[in-house]
Formats: structure tokens, C-alpha cells, sequence
């Protein structure tokens, strides 16, 4: 006899809901898994969310870390240009050799070189994208290091003034200039002098002071006028007489005394 398998047992390979009817009286039905599809249909999910992109997310490159692989990929496509420049030139010796002798190696060797050209000038393109890519990445990394310089300065700033209040800092001042005032006003009180006759009229000094000087001038007034009325003074004459030549001169008495000192060595 052949033996005819239930539809339960291949839904239940499959991790399958299996409908069972209830008992009588009620006419609904239950769902009900078979024993180890539950965890079959957790791992199909699983599989699918992988294959779908909804898995972990793997971390991100650091900035240096992309910066060193950009410069990487530069060295390798200017290498590249180096190679096709060579097979360029190669490729143009070809054609120059073959010339008309062999149109067909000539031409050949022509549509080489435009080939190579394309591929030149699409290296020469990614690899400027590449450094215009590099150097967006190490200004954006100059830039976060530099906010994070300003962010901790402001930290430091801040922590720097969080036991002032300016409210303090004016009273502070406002006690500073009072006390300079006080300062002063003590300077002065000691520098002003101090004694006996303080309490005379500097007026009537200055009075007193202009009849001296009046008294003076009218005492010089009367000395002038004395003076004028003097006789002249009377000079002394001229004397009539020549006066005597100068001392004679003393040649003849040095010659005496030379003599006089010889006879005495002698």
C-alpha cells in the first residue's frame, strides 16, 4: 500500500502555520506551529535581513585612516599614468615604424594609442577627484580639531569665571575708587602745613609787602637825585717829565761774575 503523506507534515518542514480545528463549540481555528519550525523560520528571517542590508553595520573609517588609504590609491594611479604615457609612446613609435609601408599595423597601432589616451585621461580625472576628495577630508579634520581647541578654551574660560560675578567685580571697583579717594585726601590733608601763624591774612601781607617795595623805590629816587648834585671829580695832570728808559741791561754784570768764577777755579 502506498502511504499518503498529510499536508501538516510538509508545512511543517517548512516552519509553517498548521490551522487545527477546535473542538465543538467553538468555531474558530488555532494556529499552531509545529515543534522546531519556530526556530527554523527565526533563522530563514535572520538570513534574509542579512542578505537585505539589515544587519549590524559594520564601523566606518576613521578620517585617517581614509586619508592614508586615499593617498594610497593617488600612488597607484600615477603609476598607472606612467605606464599608459610609456604604452602611448610605444604605441606612436609603431606607427610611425609601420608607416605607409603597413597601413594596417599602422593604423592598428594608432587606435591603441587613442584607446590608451581615453584610459589616461580618465585616470588623470579620478585621480584629481581623489585629491580634491583627500584634501576635503584634512580640512574637515583641521577644522574638528580646531572647534575642539575653541570648545576646550571656552570650557576653561568658563571655568576660569564661574566663581566671578560681575555685579561683584563692579562693588569690587567701586571699593577700589573710594579708597584711592580716601588716599588722596589723606596726601593732602599731610601735605598741608601746620604752626603758628596759619591764621594771618595773606592780604594783608601782600599790602605790606607793595609799601616795602614803594619805600624802596622812593629811597632809590633820593639817592639818584643826591648824586647829581656832587661836584665833579677833578682828574690829575698829565706830568711834563719823561719818564725813565727801562732797567739797563744785565750783560755786563753776567760777564763780571764769569770772570770772577774762573779766577777763583784757577
Amino acid at each position: 500500500m502506498t502511504s499518503r503523506r498529510r499536508p501538516e507534515a510538509g508545512l511543517a518542514k517548512a516552519g509553517a502555520c498548521v490551522m487545527r480545528p477546535r473542538p465543538p463549540g467553538n468555531g474558530a481555528e488555532v494556529c499552531r506551529t509545529p515543534r522546531g519550525g519556530g526556530r527554523r523560520a527565526e533563522g530563514a528571517m535572520s538570513g534574509l535581513g542579512r542578505l537585505f542590508g539589515k544587519g549590524k553595520k559594520e564601523k566606518g573609517p576613521t578620517p585617517e585612516e581614509a586619508i592614508q588609504k586615499l593617498k594610497e590609491t593617488e600612488k597607484i594611479l600615477i603609476k598607472k599614468q606612467e605606464f599608459l604615457e610609456q604604452k602611448i609612446q610605444q604605441e606612436l613609435q609603431t606607427a610611425k615604424k609601420h608607416g605607409t609601408k603597413n597601413k594596417r599595423a599602422a593604423l592598428q597601432a594608432l587606435r591603441r594609442k587613442k584607446r590608451l589616451e581615453q584610459q589616461l585621461a580618465q585616470t588623470d580625472g579620478t585621480l584629481s577627484t581623489l585629491e580634491f576628495q583627500r584634501e576635503a577630508i584634512e580640512n574637515a579634520t583641521t577644522n574638528t580639531e580646531v572647534l575642539r581647541t575653541m570648545e576646550l578654551a571656552a570650557r576653561g574660560m568658563k571655568k576660569a569665571y564661574q566663581d566671578m560675578d560681575i555685579d561683584k567685580v563692579d562693588e569690587l571697583m567701586a571699593d577700589i575708587t573710594e579708597q584711592q579717594e580716601v588716599a588722596q585726601q589723606i596726601s593732602d590733608a599731610i601735605s598741608r602745613p601746620v604752626g603758628f601763624g596759619d591764621d594771618v591774612d595773606e592780604d594783608e601781607l601782600l599790602e605790606e609787602l607793595e609799601e616795602l617795595e614803594q619805600e624802596e623805590l622812593a629811597q632809590e629816587l633820593l639817592n639818584v637825585s643826591d648824586k647829581e648834585e656832587e661836584p665833579p671829580v677833578k682828574l690829575p695832570s698829565i706830568p711834563s717829565t719823561h719818564l725813565p728808559a727801562g732797567p739797563a741791561p744785565k750783560a755786563d754784570e753776567d760777564e763780571e761774575a764769569l770772570k770772577q768764577l774762573a779766577e777763583w777755579v784757577s
